[in-house]
Formats: C-alpha cells, structure tokens, sequence
C-alpha cells in the first residue's frame, strides 16, 4: 500500500520507546523542546487488541481503553503526524491486526526487536525475534502491505558484524521505512560501550534510513554531542533514550533548561492529560536522579496524588485551576450530551429513573431473569438488549425490547450489566409485573430452582444421564449471566 504520510526518518532527532517513560506527557514535553519524532513505550499486541478506540472530549484525546478501564495508549492531535506506536509482537496477523487499531491515529507502526527482558523474550518477542529471521520477515511484510503508514523495526546487534548486517538486508528487503539500531548485543547493558562500528558498518550496507541508538552513557551529553554520535556511526538519525528521560530538553537548540522547568513542564502535560499520578512520578524521580535524597525527592517519593505531586513542586496552584477549568469542561459536555440525548431521544422508548441494587434482591435472582420468565410463559420472544457507552464519563445505558416495545432507565450505569438490569426493572413495572425484590413476598423463582436442583439430585441417584440440550445450556448461561453483578 501507498505510505500517505509525511513522516521521513533522515535527519531526524527521535524521542525512544521507554516503557513507563514513553507515555503522552513525556512524548509531547520533547516535541515542545526540539524532538521530530517521537516512540510510545512498548505495548504487547494482545492487551492492544482487548482495547476499545475511545474519543475522550473532556480532555480532547483518542485513548485505548483495556476492559478494566485502564488507558493502555493515550494520544492526541498535537503529536498525530509525529508519533510511532511500537508494539511487541511475535505474530504477523495480531501485528495486522493492533496496527490497523491505531493507524488512523498515530504517524508509524515499529515492532520491538530489541528489548531483552525476560518478560518479552519469553513470549518470543523483543529480542528473541532476532534469531527467528523467518518469523521477523512474516511480521514485517504483513505490516508492510496491511497498513499506509511507514513500518519500522528496532532491533540490538547480534554476536557477529557479518551476521547482522545480513540480518539488517534482509529486513531491508521487506520494505520497511527505516531500522533503528541499538548499538548492544542482548546481553550487554548501559554499562557496556554502545558499538558505533557495527552501527556505521550497517548504515553502509543498506540504503534504508538507518537511526542510531544507544549513546547516552558514551556520548550524548548535551545537545552538540547529537551530532556527534550521528556522525560516529554514519546513520541518518539519532534516537535518544536515557538522555531524554533524565531531561527531555536535551532536544533543545539552545541547550539544556533547568531541570526545575523541565520538571514543572512535564507536570503540566501530567495534569492537561489525567496521566497516573504513578506513572508522572516514575518520570519526575528519573529526572531527580542523585537528587531523590533531598528533601524535595523524599517528598515526591512519599506522594500518593497527582495534587501532591504539584504541592511538592509548589505547583498546588496550578493543580486546583487546571482541574477547576477540567471540572466546568466536564459538566459543560454532559450538559450538551444531556441536551443532544433529549432531542435525539426516541419518543417511543418507556423510561423512569431507576438503578439495579443487587441488595434489594434474592441470591442468585435478577430482574433480568423475571423478564426472560414473563417473555417465556407469555409467548413472547426473549428480551433484547442494546447497550451504549457515553465516551464522555464511560457509563452505560441500555434499551430493552420487550414485545415490540422498548424500555430504559434515564440514569446511566457503570458497567454493562448494571444498565440491562435497569432497563428490565423499567419494563416490569410497566408491565405491572413482579420484579423479584425481596419485599414483594414469596419467589416463585427460587422455589424453581430448588425444584431444579432437587430433581437433578435425584436424576445423579439413579443414574441418569445429566447432559440437557444445547439450547436448555444456552437458557443456563444466559439466566446465571447476571449473578455476579457488583453491589451498588
């Protein structure tokens, strides 16, 4: 496919993937001090792809949402033509499939070839890829024909210059954008001297941008030293990972800005952005480094909020304005929500204001499940469910269709089942019908299913066999679905 997007790898000065460095605040901190482009942290393909695409307007963001409500991947417009989402991955098709999750978002696709934690290589991905050329050049040419933005790979130097310059044409071949090296082998450390030879040999043999990475400890010092290590090793690009995140400015033309600016900057995206306050001080005790035995790193080590993190940087101010403005956007969207749902509302849909309280009921015993009863013993078709999730706040509405009817409760939820219960309180009121609650007497359910139970006691002592058919076991799962629904 066609590459339509302006992102070019030569000349470039590039932030790189760091997990738990790599997040927005610290992506968006180098773009303002100098940075072309810039790598999110590593994300592993199959937490990728349980994430649901959400545009937050609260804060203006599309963020990746994992099942239990964490962001794994944050992003937003000010870095959409400059960002590159590297992802772990020891499958072509799931590789396919998480790039194509992203891709309208983000300005690059990279595949993780480098990183040499046991928790990566493990699952054959990082730096175990390196000695599965076959499987490397199956991820690459997928990505390569699957997607239109420009792939690349990162990967370490193997045992053998020879060896990895083969390797690095091989890659070539498959057509990706450009490979960015890490001048170690998988056993060496920061400690060790990054190999500007072998870099350079690989910048010679390929014709491919090749971006040089790993000289912090040996070169990169300030800005000028960039250059230097560009040169040392013949690339087209230099990728900075330590440098960058003891100070971010280290992009900057003009050299470094105190690190107490740096510092007060990065909170300032940590706080626009609703970054977790663990994540914002796993950044800022990076940045203190030597200085986290001071009375100011005791007390940034000690915080347990995002609002003590800026009192410790005397930035409690800023932290109660910001959340202040955040606060009126928030409510001004729901507001507007609020409207547009009313105007867009179906007039035909049957609504009240009510909620599911798990307490109200019997074990084991739902609305839902009187509903499905009543729909059974009145001919009905079952009830059909359709639920919503507001992008705004993340809770959950649901209309059920009852006999040609629908039904909802006008108080949204947090969780999916929590809506479909209230939507079937709504329509058994309507109905005039039972819903279970442990004030309406005696249940008529229960009793069922301790007839159930009984009989099926007694089909075991004789023997019999307890296999039920395909749709009884389908009714089963359908009716028990509910019984772990959380207390309100």
């Amino acid at each position: 496919m066609t590459v339509n997007t302006p992102l070019c790898f030569r000349g470039k000065k590039i932030l790189a993937p760091m997990v738990r460095v790599g997040t927005l605040p610290m992506r968006l901190l180098a773009l303002d001090y100098g940075a072309d482009i810039v790598y999110c942290e590593e994300l592993i393909d199959i937490k990728m792809l349980q994430c649901k695409r959400v545009i937050n307007e609260a804060l203006e963001t599309v963020d990746f949402v994992a099942p239990n409500e964490r962001i794994v991947f944050r992003t937003c417009e000010r870095e959409r033509e400059h960002v590159v989402f590297q992802m772990g991955s020891a499958d072509a098709e799931r590789a396919l499939a998480v790039a194509k999750l992203v891709e309208s978002d983000v300005a690059g696709i990279d595949i993780n070839m480098g990183c040499p934690k046991e928790y990566s290589t493990k699952a054959s991905m990082g730096v175990a890829l390196l000695s599965d050329p076959d499987k490397i050049e199956s991820i690459l040419t997928t990505l390569v024909k699957g997607v239109c933005k420009p792939v690349t790979c990162k990967i370490r130097i193997l045992p053998s210059v020879e060896d990895t310059v083969n390797l690095v044409k091989r890659i070539e071949k498959t057509g990706i954008a450009a490979i960015a090296v890490h001048g170690r082998k998988k056993e060496e450390r920061p400690q060790h001297p990054v190999h500007c030879d072998v870099i350079k040999a690989i910048s010679e043999a390929v014709s491919i941008p090749v971006i040089a990475n790993g000289g912090s400890h040996d070169f990169i010092k300030e800005y000028a030293d960039i250059e230097t290590f560009q040169k040392a090793t013949a690339a087209s690009s230099v990728m900075i990972a330590r440098a960058a995140m003891w100070n971010p400015s280290i992009f900057r033309k003009e050299g470094f800005c105190p690190l107490k600016d740096v510092m007060q900057d990065y909170i300032k995206y940590a706080v626009r952005y609703d970054n977790h306050y663990t994540n914002t001080k796993y950044c800022l005790c990076q940045m203190l480094r030597e200085q986290l035995e001071t009375t100011q790193g005791k007390k940034l080590h000690a915080a347990q909020t995002t609002q003590e993190i800026c009192e410790v940087f005397e930035m409690g101010d800023f932290y109660e304005e910001a959340t202040a403005i955040f606060e009126a956007k928030k409510t001004s969207l729901e507001t507007k929500m609020q409207d547009e749902d009313d105007q867009m509302e179906d007039p035909d849909v049957i609504k009240m204001a009510v909620r599911f309280d798990k307490r109200e009921y019997p074990p084991q015993i739902t609305p839902k499940m009187y509903l499905l009863e009543w729909c059974r013993k009145e001919k009905h078709p079952q009830p059909v469910y359709e639920t919503v999730q507001r992008p705004l706040d993340k809770l959950f509405c649901s209309v059920v269709t009852v006999a040609e009817r629908k039904y909802r409760s006008t108080l949204w939820d947090k969780s999916k089942k929590l809506a479909e219960q209230a939507a079937a309180i709504v329509c058994l009121r309507t109905l005039g019908v039972p819903e279970g609650k442990l004030c309406e007497g005696e249940n008529h359910l229960i009793n069922k299913r301790k007839r159930g139970d009984q009989e099926c006691l007694i089909s075991r002592d004789h023997g019999e066999d307890l296999a039920e058919p395909s749709h009884k076991k389908a009714n089963f799962i359908e009716e028990t679905s509910d019984l772990n629904v959380p207390k309100m």
